[in-house]
């Protein structure tokens, strides 16, 4: 990793996990395999920051344990990428292995429990498919019926969430996942 830290995929410890390694990695990690329209990609880090936020807007009162959850709920991918749903299947059991002990570590990095309460689950799955089906009608050329039939029709409307979605360079991106890190860190 840029820090220096050595992580050991296979058997990653919470030790050499560095907040500003997922950053930075995540930033340059594209949603949707780069599959997308426009200039710049939408990246994981983008997708992240707006699920912590969307997180926030359908419970105001999520404690910062959760906007956090949510924030570092795709951090895997900093190491071994965003793979799309139908290859992970295809993959099966070695590669969701190696996705939850990463995800493992990053989670007791942080102090979160691996095994997530059903409501947290529950909200930033929501958060989640919203941040999907904005992705999937602004970037990746879906129709809206199409991806109201894959996500689900979104709970929120894009005006309160529009300025998340706006494209953004790496370092950008890189930056404002390290904020919204820092925002809520100064929550717990």
């Amino acid at each position: 990793m840029l820090s220096g830290r050595r992580l050991d995929i296979l058997n990653p410890s919470p030790l050499d996990v560095e907040i500003e390694d997922i950053a930075h990695g995540l930033a340059r990690v594209a949603r949707w395999n780069g599959q997308t329209q426009g200039g710049q990609i939408f990246s994981v880090a983008q997708h992240s920051v707006a699920v912590a936020e969307i997180v926030r807007l359908l419970d105001p009162g999520a404690p910062a344990r959760w906007l956090l959850f949510a924030l570092l709920h795709d951090a895997p991918e900093y190491v071994i990428g965003d793979m799309i749903s139908p290859f992970k299947a295809a993959l099966g059991g070695v590669y969701v292995e190696v996705e939850s002990r990463l995800a493992r570590a990053i989670l007791q990095r942080f102090s979160l429990k691996p095994e997530a309460p059903a409501a947290l689950t529950k909200i930033t799955k929501s958060a989640d498919r919203i941040s999907a089906y904005f992705e999937a009608t602004l970037y990746a050329g879906f129709a809206e019926e199409e991806a109201k039939s894959l996500f689900g029709a979104p709970k929120i409307v894009l005006e309160r969430v529009a300025p998340l979605f706006a494209p953004r360079a790496p370092e950008t991106a890189q930056a404002e996942f390290l904020g919204k890190f820092a925002e809520i860190e100064g929550r717990l």
